[in-house]
């Protein structure tokens, strides 16, 4: 089929045709401003999920929803920053929400106070105040301006939160990869959002991440539990894995047997992610206008190569020999989580042993700990490509000091 019209998006993040399966976490979402607006207080969210389900497109639903509410959005994929760097990306998307807000011309008070508050919270990583450029007001002194990230981002949120509130407004921080937050970053936004949420400002944020996200909030805040939903979104069911191929090939005049979904499904377990791809894949060898089951098995090959080569090989690319033959080991057990034991085992290893290279693969985002002495991949189907990729498990060598 002709490619120039491939309705497949398999891209990190694309939006999809359209969102399935996620009907309940774009309608919280909506309340959730709807609610903040009208002067109530609301739950922030942390959505969780492995990678390929959809997490940065349902960022994106939420984005468009919140501006069609009017709502300032701040967009921020997390990396793993120092706090001084993570200081700068702060200023950086605060400065653009206050001009936002308003235009300088026409700043309330409020809104002259909280571009001081921001100039005193960028002094600390920017005394020539050029992440502060055309702002033109002098630091408050005695706000955001301690040194101590905790208090100094609850002080900007505040001062930005009472803006926003004047104006009739909200701001809401989409934060994606949360996870790569360190402690500090993690608690101290934590903290400014639970000062918003004791003075009813209309301050809140959704953030996308790994499944630790959740014990490592909790860990950073004892309320985090309180002042976040945490939904863990996974595959989809049936039905909307199949409308997820079905639809957008309809839109292009093309159609799908039922037996061509029925395997496609099967071959995708209803990842959204493999969906785009496997269906990219489709539209490459199928002659259609009609895809069959023998379509589908002819661009397996094709899916498999892809993923290879980008979804998964990027991930591996990172590890030393030691992680990757941990890696394999797991994958040698199968894909559901497995013992730390079984692993150190397979590796003629103690736990002890492998434990940082346990802790290590976890801190990189290839593994996560569903419960205490379990691990799991973060990367669905991870232990297929893993055997792909490395056939034979191989023991490296104990390193004698």
């Amino acid at each position: 089929m002709d490619p120039l019209r491939n309705p497949y998006t398999p891209n990190a993040g694309a939006q999809p045709p359209v969102i399935l399966g996620r009907d309940a976490q774009l309608q919280t979402f909506a309340l959730m401003l709807a609610r903040m607006a009208a002067g109530r207080t609301e739950q922030s969210m942390i959505i969780t999920g492995l990678r390929g389900v959809g997490k940065t497109v349902l960022l994106g639903g939420f984005r468009k929803e919140a501006l069609s509410q009017n709502w300032i959005v701040i967009e921020n994929e997390v990396s793993k920053h120092s706090n001084e760097a993570f200081r700068r990306e702060v200023v950086a998307d605060f400065r653009s929400a206050l001009f936002e807000l308003s235009p300088k011309a026409r700043w309330s008070e409020r809104l002259k106070r909280a571009a001081s508050v921001l100039k005193s919270f960028s002094i600390q990583v920017d005394p020539s105040g050029s992440l502060t450029a055309g702002v033109d007001v002098e630091a408050v002194e005695g706000q955001a301006d301690s040194g101590n990230l905790n208090r100094d981002l609850s002080d900007l949120f505040v001062a930005v939160g009472e803006a926003a509130k004047d104006e009739g407004r909200g701001v809401v921080l989409l934060y994606d990869e949360i996870q790569f937050l360190n402690q500090d970053q993690l608690e101290a936004v934590i903290s400014a959002l639970h000062k918003t949420v004791q003075r009813s400002l209309p301050v809140t944020m959704v953030g996308a991440g790994l499944p630790q996200i959740a014990e490592l909030a909790g860990d950073a805040k004892s309320y985090a539990e309180r002042l976040f939903k945490f939904p863990r979104i996974g595959v989809l069911d049936p039905d909307d894995a199949r409308r997820a191929l079905a639809g957008p090939a309809e839109s292009e005049d093309a159609s799908f047997t039922s037996e061509a979904l029925d395997r496609a499904v099967e071959l995708t377990e209803g990842y959204p992610y493999f969906v785009q791809e496997l269906g990219y894949a489709i539209w490459g060898v199928a002659v259609g206008p009609a895809v069959t089951a023998e379509d589908v098995e002819t661009a397996i090959p094709l899916y498999e190569s892809k993923l290879d080569s980008s979804f998964f090989r990027v991930r591996l690319d990172r590890a030393t020999e030691l992680q990757r033959a941990y890696l394999r080991a797991m994958a040698e057990l199968g894909p559901l989580p497995q013992k730390a034991a079984d692993v150190a085992a397979l590796l003629q290893r103690t736990s002890p042993q492998v434990a940082p290279t346990r802790a290590e693969l976890i801190a990189m985002g290839l593994l996560y700990t569903p419960e205490h002495g379990y691990a799991a991949f973060t990367v669905p189907h991870f232990d297929k490509f893993m055997k792909r990729a490395v056939p034979i498990l191989e023991i490296p060598a104990v390193r004698r000091r």
